[in-house]
Protein backbone atom coordinates (compact mmCIF):
# COMPACT_ATOMS: atom_id res chain seq x y z
CA UNK A 1 0.00 0.00 0.00
CA UNK A 2 2.87 2.35 0.87
CA UNK A 3 4.56 1.60 -2.47
CA UNK A 4 1.36 2.39 -4.37
CA UNK A 5 0.99 5.71 -2.56
CA UNK A 6 4.63 6.57 -3.25
CA UNK A 7 4.15 5.81 -6.94
CA UNK A 8 1.06 8.01 -6.99
CA UNK A 9 3.03 10.86 -5.44
CA UNK A 10 5.81 10.47 -8.00
CA UNK A 11 3.31 10.56 -10.88
CA UNK A 12 1.53 13.59 -9.44
CA UNK A 13 4.83 15.46 -9.00
CA UNK A 14 6.24 14.57 -12.40
CA UNK A 15 6.29 17.09 -15.29
CA UNK A 16 3.90 14.91 -17.27
CA UNK A 17 1.29 15.34 -14.57
CA UNK A 18 1.62 19.11 -14.76
CA UNK A 19 0.99 18.97 -18.54
CA UNK A 20 -2.39 17.23 -18.11
CA UNK A 21 -4.47 20.43 -18.34
CA UNK A 22 -2.67 21.39 -21.56
CA UNK A 23 -3.53 18.04 -23.10
CA UNK A 24 -7.16 18.39 -22.12
CA UNK A 25 -7.35 21.85 -23.69
CA UNK A 26 -5.73 20.55 -26.88
CA UNK A 27 -8.12 17.63 -27.04
CA UNK A 28 -11.01 19.99 -26.53
CA UNK A 29 -10.06 22.29 -29.41
CA UNK A 30 -8.26 19.73 -31.57
CA UNK A 31 -11.10 19.22 -34.10
CA UNK A 32 -11.54 22.98 -34.53
CA UNK A 33 -7.82 23.62 -34.90
CA UNK A 34 -7.30 20.77 -37.36
CA UNK A 35 -10.38 21.67 -39.40
CA UNK A 36 -9.51 25.38 -39.54
CA UNK A 37 -5.88 24.61 -40.35
CA UNK A 38 -6.88 22.32 -43.22
CA UNK A 39 -9.21 24.96 -44.68
CA UNK A 40 -6.51 27.65 -44.44
CA UNK A 41 -3.96 25.34 -46.08
CA UNK A 42 -6.29 24.54 -48.97
CA UNK A 43 -7.08 28.24 -49.47
CA UNK A 44 -3.36 29.09 -49.56
CA UNK A 45 -2.69 26.35 -52.12
CA UNK A 46 -5.62 27.58 -54.20
CA UNK A 47 -4.47 31.22 -53.93
CA UNK A 48 -0.90 30.60 -55.08
CA UNK A 49 -1.62 27.81 -57.55
CA UNK A 50 -1.54 30.12 -60.62
CA UNK A 51 1.93 31.32 -59.58
CA UNK A 52 3.39 27.82 -59.74
CA UNK A 53 1.24 26.03 -62.33
CA UNK A 54 1.20 27.50 -65.84
CA UNK A 55 -2.32 27.91 -67.21
CA UNK A 56 -3.58 28.52 -70.70
CA UNK A 57 -5.56 31.65 -71.46
CA UNK A 58 -8.76 29.62 -71.82
CA UNK A 59 -8.23 28.00 -68.44
CA UNK A 60 -7.60 31.34 -66.72
CA UNK A 61 -10.95 32.55 -68.05
CA UNK A 62 -12.74 29.97 -65.89
CA UNK A 63 -10.39 30.22 -62.89
CA UNK A 64 -10.31 32.53 -59.90
CA UNK A 65 -8.59 32.71 -56.52
CA UNK A 66 -9.93 33.19 -52.97
CA UNK A 67 -8.75 36.80 -52.72
CA UNK A 68 -10.80 37.75 -55.81
CA UNK A 69 -13.83 35.88 -54.47
CA UNK A 70 -13.54 37.64 -51.10
CA UNK A 71 -13.26 41.02 -52.82
CA UNK A 72 -16.28 40.31 -54.99
CA UNK A 73 -18.32 39.14 -52.02
CA UNK A 74 -17.34 42.27 -50.08
CA UNK A 75 -18.38 44.51 -52.98
CA UNK A 76 -21.70 42.70 -53.32
CA UNK A 77 -22.53 43.31 -49.67
CA UNK A 78 -21.10 46.83 -49.62
CA UNK A 79 -23.05 47.99 -52.66
CA UNK A 80 -26.17 46.12 -51.57
CA UNK A 81 -26.51 44.24 -54.86
CA UNK A 82 -26.76 40.92 -53.04
CA UNK A 83 -29.42 41.81 -50.49
CA UNK A 84 -32.49 41.58 -52.74
CA UNK A 85 -31.65 38.21 -54.38
CA UNK A 86 -30.48 36.86 -51.02
CA UNK A 87 -33.77 37.96 -49.43
CA UNK A 88 -35.76 36.16 -52.14
CA UNK A 89 -33.78 32.93 -51.71
CA UNK A 90 -33.85 33.11 -47.91
CA UNK A 91 -37.61 33.71 -47.90
CA UNK A 92 -38.29 30.67 -50.09
CA UNK A 93 -35.96 28.60 -47.92
CA UNK A 94 -37.53 29.71 -44.63
CA UNK A 95 -41.16 29.31 -45.72
CA UNK A 96 -40.58 25.94 -47.37
CA UNK A 97 -38.61 24.55 -44.42
CA UNK A 98 -41.18 25.85 -41.92
CA UNK A 99 -44.01 24.17 -43.83
CA UNK A 100 -41.98 20.95 -43.97
CA UNK A 101 -41.55 21.02 -40.19
CA UNK A 102 -45.22 21.79 -39.57
CA UNK A 103 -46.30 18.88 -41.80
CA UNK A 104 -43.47 16.39 -41.40
CA UNK A 105 -43.18 16.24 -37.61
CA UNK A 106 -46.86 15.61 -36.72
CA UNK A 107 -47.36 13.24 -39.64
CA UNK A 108 -44.24 11.28 -38.69
CA UNK A 109 -45.53 10.89 -35.14
CA UNK A 110 -48.98 9.82 -36.38
CA UNK A 111 -47.56 7.24 -38.79
CA UNK A 112 -45.29 5.88 -36.11
CA UNK A 113 -48.14 5.49 -33.63
CA UNK A 114 -50.84 4.23 -36.01
CA UNK A 115 -50.26 1.01 -37.94
CA UNK A 116 -53.46 1.56 -39.95
CA UNK A 117 -52.50 5.07 -41.05
CA UNK A 118 -48.97 3.90 -41.83
CA UNK A 119 -50.26 1.08 -44.04
CA UNK A 120 -52.42 3.56 -45.97
CA UNK A 121 -49.81 6.27 -46.56
CA UNK A 122 -46.51 4.38 -46.62
CA UNK A 123 -46.73 3.40 -50.35
CA UNK A 124 -47.10 7.04 -51.33
CA UNK A 125 -44.22 8.12 -49.09
CA UNK A 126 -41.99 5.37 -50.46
CA UNK A 127 -42.83 6.29 -54.06
CA UNK A 128 -42.28 10.01 -53.57
CA UNK A 129 -39.06 9.46 -51.63
CA UNK A 130 -37.67 7.29 -54.44
CA UNK A 131 -38.53 9.90 -57.07
CA UNK A 132 -36.05 12.74 -57.73
CA UNK A 133 -37.60 16.03 -56.69
CA UNK A 134 -36.37 17.66 -59.90
CA UNK A 135 -38.99 15.83 -61.98
CA UNK A 136 -41.73 17.74 -60.13
CA UNK A 137 -40.29 21.13 -61.09
CA UNK A 138 -42.14 21.48 -64.45
CA UNK A 139 -45.47 20.68 -62.79
CA UNK A 140 -44.78 23.04 -59.90
CA UNK A 141 -43.92 25.81 -62.34
CA UNK A 142 -47.17 25.23 -64.18
CA UNK A 143 -49.21 25.21 -60.97
CA UNK A 144 -47.46 27.99 -59.03
CA UNK A 145 -45.74 29.99 -61.76
CA UNK A 146 -42.10 31.03 -61.73
CA UNK A 147 -42.37 33.17 -58.61
CA UNK A 148 -41.50 32.41 -55.03
CA UNK A 149 -44.22 29.81 -54.45
CA UNK A 150 -42.81 27.32 -56.92
CA UNK A 151 -39.50 27.54 -55.03
CA UNK A 152 -41.31 27.12 -51.73
CA UNK A 153 -42.97 23.99 -53.11
CA UNK A 154 -39.63 22.53 -54.24
CA UNK A 155 -38.07 23.27 -50.85
CA UNK A 156 -41.05 21.73 -49.10
CA UNK A 157 -40.92 18.53 -51.16
CA UNK A 158 -37.19 18.23 -50.63
CA UNK A 159 -37.33 18.64 -46.85
CA UNK A 160 -40.63 17.17 -45.70
CA UNK A 161 -40.02 13.51 -46.54
CA UNK A 162 -36.59 13.47 -44.90
CA UNK A 163 -38.00 14.94 -41.72
CA UNK A 164 -41.08 12.72 -41.82
CA UNK A 165 -39.14 9.47 -42.29
CA UNK A 166 -36.65 10.24 -39.53
CA UNK A 167 -39.44 11.22 -37.14
CA UNK A 168 -41.27 8.00 -37.99
CA UNK A 169 -38.16 5.92 -37.25
CA UNK A 170 -37.68 7.74 -33.96
CA UNK A 171 -41.26 7.07 -32.90
CA UNK A 172 -40.98 3.39 -33.85
CA UNK A 173 -37.82 3.10 -31.74
CA UNK A 174 -39.31 4.71 -28.65
CA UNK A 175 -39.00 2.78 -25.40
CA UNK A 176 -42.04 0.46 -25.43
CA UNK A 177 -41.59 -0.50 -21.79
CA UNK A 178 -41.75 3.14 -20.74
CA UNK A 179 -44.82 3.64 -22.95
CA UNK A 180 -46.59 0.73 -21.21
CA UNK A 181 -45.67 2.11 -17.80
CA UNK A 182 -47.09 5.54 -18.64
CA UNK A 183 -50.21 3.92 -20.13
CA UNK A 184 -50.70 1.88 -16.95
CA UNK A 185 -51.05 5.15 -15.05
CA UNK A 186 -53.98 6.12 -17.26
CA UNK A 187 -52.19 8.29 -19.83
CA UNK A 188 -53.87 8.75 -23.20
CA UNK A 189 -52.26 8.78 -26.62
CA UNK A 190 -51.65 12.53 -26.47
CA UNK A 191 -49.89 12.23 -23.11
CA UNK A 192 -47.83 9.27 -24.33
CA UNK A 193 -46.73 11.17 -27.42
CA UNK A 194 -45.94 14.32 -25.45
CA UNK A 195 -44.21 12.73 -22.46
CA UNK A 196 -42.50 9.69 -23.95
CA UNK A 197 -42.57 9.34 -27.73
CA UNK A 198 -41.41 12.80 -28.82
CA UNK A 199 -38.65 13.18 -26.17
CA UNK A 200 -37.31 9.70 -27.02
CA UNK A 201 -37.42 10.53 -30.72
CA UNK A 202 -35.43 13.77 -30.42
CA UNK A 203 -32.12 12.34 -31.74
CA UNK A 204 -33.89 11.04 -34.85
CA UNK A 205 -35.79 14.31 -35.29
CA UNK A 206 -32.61 16.38 -34.97
CA UNK A 207 -30.84 14.24 -37.58
CA UNK A 208 -33.85 14.58 -39.87
CA UNK A 209 -33.86 18.35 -39.38
CA UNK A 210 -30.18 18.59 -40.26
CA UNK A 211 -30.72 16.59 -43.43
CA UNK A 212 -33.83 18.61 -44.24
CA UNK A 213 -31.82 21.85 -44.10
CA UNK A 214 -29.43 20.53 -46.73
CA UNK A 215 -32.31 19.35 -48.91
CA UNK A 216 -34.04 22.72 -48.50
CA UNK A 217 -30.97 24.67 -49.64
CA UNK A 218 -30.62 22.27 -52.56
CA UNK A 219 -34.27 22.86 -53.44
CA UNK A 220 -33.78 26.62 -53.54
CA UNK A 221 -30.71 26.32 -55.76
CA UNK A 222 -32.35 23.87 -58.18
CA UNK A 223 -35.53 25.91 -58.43
CA UNK A 224 -33.63 29.12 -59.11
CA UNK A 225 -31.29 27.50 -61.59
CA UNK A 226 -34.09 26.09 -63.73
CA UNK A 227 -37.26 28.04 -63.11
CA UNK A 228 -37.02 31.49 -61.54
CA UNK A 229 -36.43 35.12 -62.39
CA UNK A 230 -35.17 36.30 -58.99
CA UNK A 231 -32.88 34.93 -56.32
CA UNK A 232 -29.24 34.29 -55.60
CA UNK A 233 -29.24 31.20 -57.81
CA UNK A 234 -30.40 33.34 -60.73
CA UNK A 235 -27.49 35.72 -60.08
CA UNK A 236 -25.11 32.75 -60.19
CA UNK A 237 -26.55 31.46 -63.48
CA UNK A 238 -26.32 34.88 -65.13
CA UNK A 239 -22.75 35.31 -63.85
CA UNK A 240 -21.78 31.90 -65.21
CA UNK A 241 -23.13 32.82 -68.64
CA UNK A 242 -20.85 35.89 -68.56
CA UNK A 243 -17.82 33.90 -67.29
CA UNK A 244 -17.80 35.78 -63.94
CA UNK A 245 -16.51 32.86 -61.91
CA UNK A 246 -15.87 34.96 -58.80
CA UNK A 247 -19.58 35.84 -58.54
CA UNK A 248 -20.52 32.18 -58.94
CA UNK A 249 -18.19 31.22 -56.09
CA UNK A 250 -19.49 34.13 -53.99
CA UNK A 251 -23.05 32.83 -54.32
CA UNK A 252 -21.86 29.33 -53.50
CA UNK A 253 -20.21 30.62 -50.31
CA UNK A 254 -23.38 32.42 -49.26
CA UNK A 255 -25.47 29.27 -49.72
CA UNK A 256 -22.89 27.24 -47.78
CA UNK A 257 -22.89 29.84 -45.00
CA UNK A 258 -26.70 29.66 -44.83
CA UNK A 259 -26.50 25.89 -44.40
CA UNK A 260 -23.81 26.17 -41.72
CA UNK A 261 -25.73 28.81 -39.76
CA UNK A 262 -28.95 26.80 -39.80
CA UNK A 263 -27.12 23.61 -38.86
CA UNK A 264 -25.43 25.44 -35.99
CA UNK A 265 -28.80 26.66 -34.72
CA UNK A 266 -30.11 23.09 -34.85
CA UNK A 267 -27.04 21.98 -32.87
CA UNK A 268 -27.77 24.59 -30.19
CA UNK A 269 -31.39 23.42 -30.11
CA UNK A 270 -30.22 19.83 -29.75
CA UNK A 271 -27.93 20.69 -26.83
CA UNK A 272 -30.75 22.55 -25.10
CA UNK A 273 -33.40 19.88 -25.60
CA UNK A 274 -31.24 16.88 -24.68
CA UNK A 275 -29.81 18.17 -21.40
CA UNK A 276 -32.14 15.86 -19.52
CA UNK A 277 -30.47 12.79 -20.99
CA UNK A 278 -28.08 11.08 -18.55
CA UNK A 279 -24.38 11.18 -19.39
CA UNK A 280 -23.04 7.66 -19.63
CA UNK A 281 -19.54 7.16 -18.30
CA UNK A 282 -17.06 4.73 -19.82
CA UNK A 283 -15.25 4.29 -16.55
CA UNK A 284 -15.07 0.91 -14.98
Amino acid sequence: MTEIQADDLIIAASPAGSDAPRKSVWRRFEPTILGTGTIVLLLLVWQFLPDFVPMKAGTKLFFTVPSHIAGTLWDMFATGSIWKPLGVSASAFAVGLLLAIVVGLPLGVLLGRSATLNAMIDPFITAFNATPRLVFLPLLMLWFGIGIWSKVAVVFLGAVLTLLINTYEGVRNADKLLINVVRSFGAGEWDIARLVVVPNSLPFIIVGLRLAIGRAVLGVVVAEFFGSQEGLGVVMVRAASQFKVDIVFAGLIVFAALSLIMTGLVKLLEDRLTRWRPQHSNAG
